[in-house]
């Protein structure tokens, strides 16, 4: 089968997009799979590093607010519609997969013209505006959260790469540790503000750090790149033995899951769902720009008991230490959270959709 996957601009887009097609070429070995993007966004590289082949259609950014830039946005959909309708019928597709983002409207534009049926996946509680438009049309919707408003949704979860979905906390563990240097019989809290790191996250556990590591709480703190000083350095308190160890970045995130028993990061679709399918109980730190999709995607997990939300602008170095010791001091509520984590998010969503699309090119 010849199958088209539209996403890119952020890992949020790229990165289900990568692990459905892994599972695609898993089930469906003889299949050509073709993935279009755009020349701004993170899939120039990711997509070609997990060994698919990627086209790019001319982006077409849609201005937040009224401006001489809005007027051009009909003609550079055009174009990027008619690029889109070459690639698809170059590739002979039978049926196209997207995920959103800027990149995916023209794409199931260019596949409603063409008569082919469409699937398309949103990651994200609050849905985005391709999402939007596409899901009136699509054969198949689905959704990463339970509660995401789309006509005829079906709640799959969010594909990820196997080594997450598939993995065993408890079994990883002593390894995991072992590699970040982490001592064996301490709780350890995993801190990450996503690929870019967070600043406010960044400077409240800065302030919170000592407390931490004198009541016996090891740290694994991922900065992000740009947040990474030469000042930042690994160290040990003499009293309790809790290591801080500091990270610029973690290239395989389910060993950092894996050495936690506690996180504490914002709550982008990725987080939310990958520390919830693995069991990881987080305290979840919303980014307080955009459209409130961040507080949405961790919204049922806290209701369930399964997470615990702090508004960024409450977050500060003492509100952090009494609210991870809290947790990390009481194993059954953690490991309640955990198990309550795991029954709410699937863990297959990336071979449940790779069999919805193939399904649908059958279809069509």
């Amino acid at each position: 089968m010849n199958i088209v996957l539209a996403g890119g601009g952020t890992a949020g887009h790229t990165s289900p997009l990568i692990a459905t097609a892994q599972q695609l070429t898993r089930l469906a070995p003889d299949s050509s799979l073709l993935c279009v993007g755009t020349p701004r966004g993170l899939e120039t590289r990711v997509i070609p590093e997990a060994g698919l082949e990627l086209a790019l259609i001319p982006p077409v950014p849609l201005p937040r607010r009224p401006t001489v830039d809005l007027l051009k946005v009909p003609g550079r959909l055009w174009g990027a519609v008619r690029r889109s309708g070459e690639l698809l019928r170059q590739h002979r597709a039978e049926v196209v997969v997207g995920f959103g983002g800027y990149v995916s409207l023209p794409v199931y534009l260019a596949a409603r013209r063409a008569r082919l049926p469409i699937v398309l996946h949103e990651q994200n509680a609050v849905p985005g505006l391709a999402n939007r438009i596409a899901a009136r049309f699509a054969a198949h919707v689905a959704v990463s959260f339970p509660d995401t408003a789309l006509p005829r949704a079906e709640y799959l979860g969010l594909p990820v790469r196997e080594a997450i979905a598939g993995l065993d906390r408890a079994a990883a563990a002593p390894a995991a540790r072992a590699a970040y240097d982490l001592p064996a019989g301490l709780p350890v809290l995993l801190v990450s503000g996503g690929s870019q790191g967070a600043r406010s996250i960044n400077t409240a556990l800065a302030g919170a750090v000592d407390e931490l590591l004198a009541a016996g709480v090891s740290v694994l703190h991922v900065l992000g790149q740009a947040n990474f000083t030469d000042d930042l350095v690994a160290r040990t308190h003499a009293g309790t033995g809790a290591a801080y160890r500091p990270l610029a970045y973690v290239d395989r995130m389910e060993q950092a899951y894996a050495a936690a028993d506690l996180m504490l990061g914002r709550s982008g679709a990725g987080t939310v769902m990958e520390t919830a399918m693995v069991g990881l109980p987080t305290v979840f730190v919303p980014l307080p720009h955009g459209n409130g999709e961040q507080a949405r995607n961790a919204g049922f997990l806290v209701e369930a008991g399964a997470g615990v939300l702090v508004p960024d602008a409450d977050l500060s170095p003492g509100l952090l230490a009494a609210t991870v010791l809290g947790l990390a001091h009481d194993p059954d509520r953690l490991a309640a959270m955990s198990r309550r984590c795991r029954e709410l998010v699937p863990s297959g969503a990336a071979e449940a959709l790779a069999r919805i699309v193939l399904g649908a090119g059958k279809e069509g």
